[in-house]
């Protein structure tokens, strides 16, 4: 009895065991068969997905190269074609597209390559001004960017320059990307960038946010009653410009400027005048600045305290019509990109530099598109200031030649000149590098 209910036992338990085996055998034959079927699959989908990527990458790696290659055949005709900037751009250019690994696309550096190539194009695109898109990558190259720049006068007061930099850090979307000092002058410029929306709204817009930011910390840490230097101003925030630059337009810059100083106007209650692009009647700067007597120091060649006089000469278009000492006047334009290059003349004799400038300058019969000042720098050096209006037909290499032929007439030495900001290639790349890291 007892082994008959054994013997029970036994074939009850090799049924389950039966049971349970043949479970795990149809579920390894089901794994079996589904990781051959996805390995097929998955290679073949793999595979499609290389092709694709690898034309992708192919052909944005010969739209580069086909750039370069007219490029270089224009400099071949022309040395003279395209500026020295943009010519060390496309000879870096070509080194990055012959450095790419193309029989080697697991190598880690494909990335960082192909983002460095993709920024080159941008900075030689923008230098020599034209609009040449890559259909492939059109949501990595379409950027719309705009540029202000800022000048304040001071330079010594370091607690109010902090000041003024943190207010426009609360905008990181609007990073300051250069930043230029003169002591001498007592004056500071800033350049600040930021993308642009399709439609942008002019109450959200990082870029004239953080320039209004920096305009009311500056009214509020410097007096301009107790300022004094070789450069002339007009107020506390004498000068701010927008240009556009990636695609942006000039109106869209002017839009920008144009509510700039609504704001300075109504809300700081400081006179603001508009030029440029910005103005409804193209009202030029140096017109706006000989009118409010600009151009005349007040105490043999430096420029000390605020106007003399709370009325104003002519109206402006933004703000009260009397203006205060402590803060002065507003002006604020939006045009094409300018070059600032100062050349320093070896001479404390200024009317025979003030003769050179002007014999330089476009007004005096001299290089087209340029306006220059001379100013006194320092005890034994006068500068030849100079705004490019077109740096692109008169540089600033331009420039140099003229001030020293002119200088070498007079028996004068030059030194050498500089820019005091930054290529306009040289901005968007500082930019596109700031942003990344956001």
């Amino acid at each position: 009895m007892e082994s008959h209910s054994q013997s029970q036992s036994n074939s009850i338990q090799d049924i389950f065991e039966s049971s349970l085996n043949l479970e795990d055998t149809h579920y390894k034959e089901g794994y079996d068969e589904g990781y051959s079927h996805g390995l097929l699959a998955g290679k073949e989908e793999a595979r499609q997905v290389g092709l694709k990527t690898g034309f992708e990458v192919g052909e944005e790696l010969g739209f580069y190269r086909g750039c370069v290659d007219v490029w270089n055949s224009a400099i071949r005709i022309d040395p003279t074609a395209f500026s020295t900037r943009v010519q060390k751009s496309i000879k870096q250019m070509e080194e990055l597209i012959e450095k790419y690994p193309r029989l080697d696309p697991e190598d880690e550096s494909v990335e960082e390559i192909m983002d460095s190539l993709r920024l080159k194009f941008r900075v030689i695109r923008a230098g020599l001004g034209v609009k040449l898109e890559y259909d492939g990558r059109e949501d990595m190259l379409k950027w719309t960017l705009a540029c202000c720049k800022v000048y304040i006068s001071e330079s010594r007061n370091k607690a109010a320059l902090e000041s003024i930099e943190h207010a426009a850090k609360l905008f990181p979307q609007a990073p300051i990307v250069n930043k230029f000092e003169d002591a001498t002058y007592n004056r500071v410029g800033y350049t600040l960038v930021s993308s642009l929306t399709p439609k942008p709204s002019l109450d959200s817009c990082p870029l004239k946010s953080a320039v209004l930011a920096m305009v009311k910390s500056a009214f509020e840490a410097i007096d301009l009653e107790a300022h004094c230097g070789s450069h002339p101003r007009l107020g506390v925030v004498d000068h701010i410009c927008f240009h556009p630059l990636e695609h942006a337009s000039l109106n869209q810059a002017a839009g920008i400027a144009k509510s700039l100083a609504a704001d300075v106007g109504s809300s700081l209650q400081v006179p603001t005048f508009l030029y440029g692009a910005a103005n409804e009647q193209g009202r030029t700067l140096d017109s706006i600045r000989r009118e409010l007597g600009y151009f005349k120091p007040n105490y043999g060649h430096q420029w000390t305290g605020g106007p003399k006089s709370e009325l104003l000469p002519m109206k402006p278009d933004e703000g009260p019509a009397q203006v205060t000492r402590a803060k002065g006047v507003v002006v604020i334009g939006a045009t094409q990109w300018v070059d600032n290059y100062n050349v320093p003349v070896l001479s404390t004799d200024i009317a025979a530099v003030r003769k050179i400038a002007k014999k330089v300058s476009g007004r005096g019969g001299g290089l087209s598109s340029v306006q220059t000042m001379a100013l006194a720098h320092g005890d034994d050096v006068i500068e030849v200031a100079c705004n490019l209006l077109e740096p692109s037909k008169v540089g600033g290499e331009r420039v140099q030649q003229e001030v020293e032929r002119l200088a070498e007439e007079e028996g004068i030495a030059v030194g050498k000149g500089y820019f005091t900001d930054f290529s306009q290639e040289k901005i968007i790349e500082s930019y596109l590098k700031l942003s990344s890291q956001l």
